[in-house]
């Protein structure tokens, strides 16, 4: 029986070598019988809406291929690289043109690198396509695969930039473990960064991939680079893509690749709502931002010089104005002073409109900051920070141009968060309110870095002795828990708040359950010591005062004292809906209240 299965093991295996031989010859034309596209979503991660597709070459292995790679450098190594992506690229975008939102979509295609120097005949055959389909060069993203250093490439300078003139976007593919990606970066107008695969497996539990890809996001936006995390296969991947402001996913927890058109969707919607609860208001942030954008006018990179010259006279004001493609994606900004050497000199304008000159409005785009809407005012403020001669910082929703906020907007908007923040502080205590909180909470809740407790206290028969002592000394009593609060929780990462009356929260991070087991229990009994105090020597002594109960009625009530639920988030775990984090807090306060010592963990957990 094993004798029969490993000669037809070894027939197969020679019926393709054969295949693969004959191939060689005739590679092109068996491969227009057998290998197809597939296209492969890529999301945006906000809203789960279809942003584009990535085209993967299938059917390779019917002449005896292993890998679409394997493929290519056969047919480099025989002279028919360039057909054969020919004829890919063709049907790729034969199949895109047939999507219904294929005009505002965009398709993602692989660049040889072995192609540069043939590749103004590749976007020929593309342009001339893209025509008679009536899809814009904004519609096609090549990504520059970094198996090969493509800066090497004595011809690679001048093909980026006639891609880019002609409206093409650029994509870095497996960025991180490839070669001259920075060098892509600092030197040459990339769109899309996507992070290899490599970086985003298992990146909710790695602290070292987290801080990477953070980092990689945050000097991505800088620079105005959007960010597309590639390979997401669980829902942990998702959360922590998203928790870092990664603007677009693709992987098979999204969706596989498919070779039926009638199978691509246009929207995973679930995924707003993976991880929270739905959002039925927007951040005290982003309504800030709103308040503060400004819609400037914008030009397209196709549209003709003169329109920008008309802007510019009819808003003197103005020194620079948004860039867009045909899409309405963002590319830039274009500044009146790269305009006004050429407006300066003699004939300086007629030089400009002149079509063997070809100065489009593409050759003055400058490069700007672009990030979501959705971000928080302190990641502006940092963006703002880091970056050099940009007027601006484009913001976008659903990644398409929403406006503007300059340096001037985003002082506004810290000025009346603060505002905010300090009108939400509890007047007799002066600690921060319930918006507060719930926005550390949030903040907290999406950094899985380390552990993060959550602790809840609440004064055991406060009601009793304010009643009996008068507001005064109930008000003493809060101001003394609070300075106790403020003595043992003072490092930069711990937060204190007040929820109201005698309820308080404390949140801090990276400490061990041990540390905080020992200053909680020392909190607690500093509170007891100091508010037997505040009774009376005679209420002191019996232990207890009389008082009403909710139902009116008449009864004895113990000294006052503390208790507190504490709820932690161990590291790597990332949550997305603070409504299930108040839920678990409020059954350790109940557990904490029936407590003898006044204290009660728990852990939460997917």
């Amino acid at each position: 029986m094993h004798t029969g299965v490993s000669r037809m093991g070894a027939g197969v295996a020679e019926d393709l070598g054969a295949l693969r031989r004959f191939a060689s010859d005739q590679l092109v034309t068996l491969a227009k019988l057998v290998v197809e596209n597939a296209f492969q979503p890529i999301v945006e991660v906000g809203t789960g809406v279809v942003f584009g597709h990535e085209s993967l070459m299938r059917g390779h292995d019917r002449i005896g291929f292993q890998s679409p790679l394997d493929l290519l450098d056969q047919a480099a190594e025989t002279g028919q690289l360039l057909p054969l992506e020919q004829m890919v690229a063709t049907r790729a975008l034969a199949k895109f043109a047939t999507l219904p939102d294929c005009a505002g979509a965009t398709l993602f295609l692989n660049l040889d690198v072995r192609l540069i120097p043939e590749g103004n005949a590749l976007v020929d055959t593309l342009l001339d396509q893209l025509r008679k389909a009536h899809v814009p060069p904004s519609s096609v993203c090549f990504e520059l695969s970094e198996r090969f250093d493509n800066t090497r490439v004595p011809e690679f300078a001048a093909l980026v930039e006639r891609l880019r003139r002609s409206g093409f976007k650029l994509a870095i593919d497996d960025f991180g473990v490839g070669h001259g990606e920075m060098k892509l970066l600092c030197d040459y107008p990339v769109d899309y960064v996507k992070i290899d695969r490599h970086f985003i497996a298992g990146l909710d539990s790695n602290p070292r991939k987290r801080h990477l890809v953070k980092n990689i996001v945050n000097f991505c936006h800088v620079l105005g680079v959007r960010v597309i995390a590639e390979g997401i296969e669980t829902e942990s991947e998702f959360l922590a893509c998203r928790e870092f402001g990664v603007d677009l996913v693709q992987g098979w927890y999204i969706a596989r690749p498919s070779t039926l058109v009638s199978e691509l969707k246009s929207a995973f919607p679930h995924l707003q709502d993976v991880g929270k609860a739905r959002r039925t208001s927007q951040s005290l942030d982003e309504i800030l931002i709103r308040k503060q954008i400004e819609t400037l006018p914008t030009v397209y990179e196709h549209e003709n010089i003169d329109h920008v010259f008309d802007l510019f006279r009819r808003n003197p004001g103005q020194s620079f104005f948004p860039v867009l493609n045909a899409n309405g994606e963002p590319r830039g900004i274009i500044n009146e002073r790269h305009l006004k050497e050429y407006i300066y000199q003699p004939f300086g304008r007629d030089l400009l409109k002149n079509k063997l000159y070809e100065r489009s409005i593409s050759h003055f785009v400058d490069r700007a900051p672009i990030v979501g809407l959705d971000a928080e005012a302190e990641r502006l403020m940092t963006i703002f920070a880091n970056m050099e001669g940009s007027d601006c910082v484009i913001l976008t929703e659903n990644m398409r141009y929403a406006g503007v906020v300059s340096a001037g907007s985003l002082i506004r908007i810290m000025s009346e968060k603060q505002l905010k923040t300090a009108q939400d502080q509890n007047p007799l205590t002066g600690l921060p309110g319930n918006r507060a909180i719930r926005d550390f909470m949030r903040t907290a809740a999406l950094d899985g870095d380390g552990p993060r407790f959550f602790c809840y206290c609440d004064f055991d028969h406060f009601k009793p002795f304010n009643d009996h002592y008068g507001f005064h000394q109930g008000d003493h009593a809060i101001s003394l828990f609070a300075a106790l609060l403020r003595r043992y929780f003072f490092s930069e990462g711990d937060f204190l708040g007040h929820v109201g009356g005698d309820d308080f929260f404390i949140g801090v991070t990276d400490w061990t359950r041990e540390e905080l087991t020992e200053i909680l229990d020392r909190l607690l009994s500093d509170f007891h010591d100091d508010v037997i105090d505040l009774y009376s020597e005679a209420d002191r002594q019996t232990g207890h005062i009389k008082g009403l109960d909710r139902q009116g009625r008449e009864r004895e009530f113990p000294l006052m004292r503390c208790s507190i639920g504490v709820l932690e988030l161990p590291a790597g775990l990332v949550i997305d809906d603070v409504n299930r984090i108040s839920g678990e807090i409020a059954d350790l306060k109940k557990q904490a209240k029936e407590n003898e010592g006044g204290l009660s963990f728990g852990l939460i957990d997917l």
